[in-house]
């Protein structure tokens, strides 16, 4: 007599759990991200967001120049 297991079981897709390492490189890797993406946003998220444009604010200070200073940036 064959038993039906679809009833208690189901039939379908059962993946296995991931193990430890896995985990924990995932987590690893997707905080990594975060923090990057987090860090490029402070540095330059006013420009991706159009709050800025890329010539100004970056560093330079083009007012006042100094004697001897002949280089163009």
């Amino acid at each position: 007599m064959a038993v039906d297991d679809s009833r208690n079981e189901g039939s379908g897709f059962h993946p296995h759990l991931p193990g430890l390492k896995h985990r924990f490189l995932a987590t690893t890797l997707g905080a990594t991200m975060w923090f990057f993406i987090f860090y490029r946003a402070r540095k330059d998220g006013a420009k991706l967001l159009g709050l800025s444009h890329p010539w100004e604010a970056h560093g330079h200070d083009h007012h006042g120049h100094e004697e001897g200073h002949s280089e163009h940036h």
